[in-house]
């Protein structure tokens, strides 16, 4: 899978750009607040997935205009090419939010896109995944989970629609009529939805451990073993019973305590839950074997290397893991962004600049 140009109109702080990334690594340099993590961004919103800075789509309209408007031509391993157009509209706007179309074809909103193109983003706030909170962890889980399974979109937003209107009866539990019967109600909704979400995250867990355990012990030379456990939120009863179990509990909280949207899971170095435990090193080793490990599993599942899109990584990283992840990346299409252009002078590869919001290539 590659990504052979994108266009962008009123983007950000871009006003019109032409980006034409080389067929391996492509580095884009530049000082901090000049649009290189913009123009990464833009690369990812191609897969359909919703930014990974911000959920307002306001935010990626330059400002003063009333749309914004990006064009892309991306190629599969396989030679097919595909023309994805994203509009991303201002509220009040005949069509505000994202909307998409395929080889001319409108198809909606813009996750219609999913399975297009394909594309796994490494961005410094990843590196919360060991030691951030469960929500962190579930994010990385879902969107990776919804570029490979277009379906599992859908099932998320049906659970989340649904938890909103349980948490808010919750709350208002001895002032509604029948407020029992529409708590069965949500119940059974949530256990139909959320049963498959956990379903579909254990799945993908199976796949995603062991391509991790084999990437860090390359990194880390075998120095500790380790092992990741999924936490799901059912357990062998299922979540319908989970569910009437924790009724008590939800009216006392007032709000739903049991289901994937509590769901975790643990890292562990040499048998010790590594967000207790794990030096920076570790951490870092173990965020970069995850994501690598993403990659993975989006070849195996659809048959293409997805695009690497890596926002100012490498500075965080030192020399060895620097070195490895690059070497990984050979033969695959990489975009990276960084201040510091010297990491890669050493390296094959295109270099534009990014200045004030206008590409320059080097």
């Amino acid at each position: 899978m590659r990504i052979c140009a994108l266009t962008l109109e009123h983007y950000r702080n871009i006003q019109q750009a032409e980006f034409l990334p080389g067929p391996e690594l492509t580095v884009i340099c530049g000082p901090n607040g000049q649009g290189k993590t913009n123009l990464l961004e833009a690369v990812w919103l191609m897969t359909g997935a919703k930014s990974f800075r911000t959920a307002r789509d306001a935010d990626l309209i330059q400002r003063g205009q009333p749309f914004a408007l990006l064009n892309g031509h991306t190629q599969s391993d396989e030679g097919v090419d595909s023309r994805i157009q994203l509009t991303v509209g201002a509220a009040g706007s005949s069509r505000p939010g994202r909307c998409a179309r395929r080889n001319g074809v409108d198809v909606g909103r813009a996750s219609a896109l999913a399975g297009t193109f394909t594309a796994v983003v490494f961005e410094p706030g990843h590196l919360n995944l060991v030691k951030g909170g469960p929500e962190v962890r579930r994010r990385f889980l879902d969107a990776a989970l919804c570029q490979l399974y277009p379906g599992y979109l859908t099932t998320w937003r049906r659970y989340n629609r649904l938890l909103t209107q349980k948490n808010a009866l919750l709350k208002h539990y001895h002032r509604t009529p029948g407020a029992s019967e529409m708590l069965d109600a949500f119940d059974a909704d949530l256990a139909r939805q959320g049963q498959e979400l956990t379903a579909r995250r254990a799945e993908y867990m199976g796949r995603l451990v062991p391509f991790t355990q084999h990437n860090y012990a390359q990194i880390s030379r075998n120095s500790e073993e380790l092992a990741i456990r999924f936490l799901p939120s059912s357990g062998p009863q299922g979540l319908a019973a989970r569910l009437l179990e924790a009724r008590s509990a939800d009216l006392r909280a007032g709000y739903s305590t049991v289901g994937p949207h509590r769901e975790d899971f643990e890292i562990l170095l040499a048998g010790q839950p590594a967000r207790l435990f794990a030096s920076q090193g570790q951490q870092r080793s173990v965020v970069l074997s995850l994501k690598l490990a993403e990659a993975s599993c989006a070849q195996q599942v659809t048959g293409e290397h997805p695009v690497m899109l890596l926002d100012d990584v490498l500075s965080e990283l030192d020399a060895t893991r620097q070195e490895y992840l690059l070497t990984r990346m050979q033969g695959k299409q990489t975009i990276v962004t960084a201040c510091d252009s010297s990491l890669f002078h050493k390296t094959q590869g295109s270099m534009v600049c990014m200045e004030q919001g206008r590409l320059r290539v080097l």
